[in-house]
């Protein structure tokens, strides 16, 4: 069946003119009926264009479609691929980050593509207008459904698609990898069974091989990663010298450029016939890479491709491994779920990968059958090869799951209670009826039902219930005698900013401090059940110990190195051997102080709150306390805001009375310097003026005044607090676009003088507070 026939005004959406057997099965039920669809078919069989089939429909009808996309760097890759769809006058739109998000642009948008995280954060926010486009879709399209058994991300998409369901119930097409137990999924979106696809291996249009090769483990795990390797090349060699390709799994992006160094040197030793060193086109080409590592390994018929390469090189070596310019290709797992990019030989190197916040991780059932099931070119090879390479303790494991697969499971369980708390929180659930409800539109549910023992499915109603009275006992929800129940502060809180339910509850303790200090705040975070599993090496214990030295020693060796980071990156300090998980720490600890940031304004104040801000910043910027406040400046940033503060200026106002003159002089270009000028003037330059605070009282007088607290620049939330030797007269909290006022009670007490401290802090802003100082002499 050619495209042209089926659907002819999006013929040019697809980038094949006939349609192959899976994706002709499959077609009338996609095109000509409105039902629910779950297919599952082997990797590279062509499940995409059932997707592209169901984007077509949703537009040919006026409506907006949804693509799920398993991993951010996918859906990148989507908006790239779907310029085809842009090319037939349909406006295709990523979503990506809260900054980053064009509200008209999804509105309008004909196609939109987003990962299970970001669309469970869209419908969290379904009723603002920001994120209200979230309840227009028709059709969404879940690609690798299968990610449903993904321990971490597997609850994000089993809830969130119930929840779009309840929100806007669009039209469901589920793609799969070969799953053994389709018919639960199918069950869970209620696609009937002529809506329901189990494609075999004969829908493969290469036969795979599979199978399993051991290595002998032992004490250095380096060396280990170089056995591995070389178990790997003895497996690729055989069709290298045959011209067929090698494609080879690896933990890290790390791994990818250090193994591809090594086989170059390997298989020139070998004498493997691979590389290009005579061909002076491809040479000049390969300069355009702008990698120089990569540059160096292609040459020789060797690259390396991962996330944190650039768009350019990463096409480029995907270009040339179609070509068959190289030979040898070590990647990371973010190929198996996205680019078609067969070869004949395909190596998982390495089952297991270190994880900044978990350890040391067995690499998922999923993952790996789905990259083993990149082997075999269609058009070129007979027979595909996939090899599993593991320690022999885990041998017998990965053979059976070669050859029994492995069945879809749900994880909501094991976080069931934060899930429940969200939806709560959103207002989608009012009581007991419709917790139940809910529960009953989960795969959790579904699967329970498919295999009740396992799952105690008997048990499973009174589980929820016992779970829905478990917050409320932790003050997540408020329950009322008429079994209505409504989510609370620090409820909200938790889902707003997607919290472990524990680290809620420890950030509402910190809250309940009498005193909160910035050491109080960093082992909190250090201590937040989102660390719980990160691990220190051995090889770490000494940075750790140079940073922090014997102090928190009651702290568990994960918590310890969290906090080690956190407090280095307040100096852009961290030491080298802690620098290979420092970035993903520090990303999560920037997201937890921003949510223990509102846990502390909500519940402890305005000065609590600015000095959690004061820290994300340092953390975020590596700068000190006196210049942490330039960094709410735009075009200051770390290097500017350490000069700047060096010679003296230490807040935006500084900036703002020095003038674009001084910091020329500083060193700022003159376009530079009234560009950072006028964003300084942007933000709060604070005042006090003391009216009629006169300058001394006799003793035993009294009298009331009024002090203004003036703003001369932008506009910001603040607290203004009054104290008089000490002691707090007076506290609120405003908006401050120009002037508010603050009484202050002026009695001539037994002391000789009376210091009065007004306080401006900025809850919301990494800048230092205002203190305005008066003293009245008591007479």
């Amino acid at each position: 069946m050619k495209v042209a026939d089926a659907v002819p005004e999006f013929a040019d959406a697809f980038d094949f003119e006939e349609f192959n057997a899976m994706q002709r099965e499959a077609l009338p039920v996609i095109v000509e009926t409105d039902h629910n669809v779950v297919a599952s078919a082997p990797t590279a069989s062509g499940k995409t264009a059932l997707a592209e089939l169901a984007i077509c429909k949703t537009l040919s009808e006026g409506g907006t479609a949804l693509f799920i996309a398993p991993m951010r760097a996918l859906t990148n890759e989507k908006e790239s691929e779907w310029e085809r769809f842009e090319d037939l006058g349909y406006s295709v739109y990523v979503v990506t980050g809260e900054r980053d998000l064009n509200p008209r642009r999804a509105r309008r948008a004909d196609v939109l593509v987003m990962t299970p995280e970001k669309l469970d954060s869209a419908t969290r926010k379904h009723d603002s207008r920001r994120y209200d486009f979230v309840t227009d879709v028709d059709c969404a399209v879940i690609d690798e459904v299968h990610l449903l058994d993904s321990e971490r991300r597997g609850g994000v998409l089993e809830v969130t698609v119930s929840r779009l369901r309840r929100l806007c119930d669009p039209r469901f097409v589920a793609l799969s990898a070969t799953m053994p137990n389709v018919e639960d999924v199918a069950a869970w979106l209620d696609a009937p069974p002529e809506a329901t696809f189990a494609f075999g291996d004969e829908y493969r249009p290469v036969d795979l091989q599979t199978g399993v090769k051991t290595y002998t483990h032992g004490e250095n795990s380096f060396a280990d990663k170089y056995r591995r390797l070389y178990r790997a090349l003895d497996l690729a060699e055989p069709h290298v010298r045959e011209d067929g390709q090698a494609l080879v799994f690896v933990a890290s992006r790390q791994d990818a450029v250090s193994a591809a160094a090594k086989t170059r040197d390997e298989l020139a030793e070998r004498d493997v016939p691979v590389g290009a060193r005579g061909d002076y086109d491809f040479h000049q080409v390969a300069k355009e890479l702008s990698d120089d590592r990569l540059h160096k390994a292609v040459l020789d018929g060797v690259a390396f491709h991962h996330a944190g390469l650039s768009k350019d090189d990463r096409d480029r070596i995907e270009q040339w491994f179609k070509e068959g310019k190289i030979a040898v290709l070590f990647s990371t797992s973010t190929l198996a779920w996205g680019v078609n990019l067969p070869a004949r030989c395909v190596i998982v190197r390495d089952t297991k990968y270190h994880d900044p916040l978990e350890g040391e991780v067995d690499i998922s059932p999923l993952d790996l059958l789905q990259m083993l099931g990149r082997a075999g070119r269609p058009g070129y090879d007979d027979v595909g090869y996939g090899w599993v390479v593991c320690d022999r303790s885990d041998a017998d494991r990965y053979r059976r799951l070669l050859r029994e697969g492995t069945e879809i499971e749900s994880h909501l369980a094991a976080d069931l209670d934060a899930h429940l708390n969200a939806e709560v929180a959103m207002g989608t659930i009012d009581d007991l009826d419709d917790v139940l409800s809910w529960l009953e539109t989960t795969y959790y549910y579904v699967r329970a039902a498919s295999e009740p023992a396992a799952y105690d499915f008997d048990g499973l109603r009174d589980r929820v219930r016992d779970t829905l009275e478990s917050l409320v006992d932790r003050g997540f929800v408020e329950m009322g005698s008429d079994l209505a129940i409504e989510s609370t502060a620090l409820g909200r809180l938790a889902s707003k900013y997607y919290l472990r339910l524990s680290t809620a509850e420890a950030f509402h303790a910190l809250a309940g401090r009498d005193r909160i200090d910035a050491d109080a705040i960093l082992r909190t975070v250090a201590g937040a059940a989102e660390f719980h599993s990160v691990s220190a090496r051995q090889s770490e214990a000494d940075a750790v110990d140079a940073v922090l030295g014997s102090e928190a020693d009651q702290l568990d060796d994960g918590p310890r190195k969290v906090l080690a980071i956190l407090r280095a990156s307040t100096s852009d300090s961290v030491p080298a051997d802690l620098r290979s998980d420092a970035w993903i720490i520090r990303r999560n600890a920037l997201r937890l102080l921003a949510a223990l940031r509102e846990f502390l304004a909500r519940f402890a104040g305005p000065r609590a709150a600015n000095l959690a801000r004061r820290l994300e910043a340092r953390i975020e910027h590596g700068v000190s306390r006196d210049a942490v406040s330039l960094t709410a400046v735009d075009g200051i940033g770390a290097g500017r805001a350490r000069n700047l503060a060096a010679g003296g200026l230490s807040r935006p106002a500084d900036v703002v009375d020095a003038g674009a003159t001084e910091l020329e002089r500083a060193g700022l270009s003159a376009g530079v310097a009234e560009r950072v000028v006028s964003a300084a003037a942007d933000l709060p330059v604070i005042s006090v003026d003391w009216g009629d605070v006169p300058d001394a009282v006799a003793a035993g007088d009294s009298q009331m005044c009024e002090v203004r607290v003036r703003n001369t620049g932008g506009g910001a939330r603040v607290g203004v607090r009054v104290t008089v030797n000490g002691v707090e007269m007076h506290e609120k909290e405003t908006y401050l676009s120009d002037v508010t006022t603050v009484p202050v009670g002026v009695f001539g007490a037994d002391a000789d003088e009376l210091d009065f401290r007004v306080e401006v802090t900025f809850p919301e802003l990494p800048i230092r507070a205002f203190v305005g100082e008066r003293t009245v002499r008591v007479e």
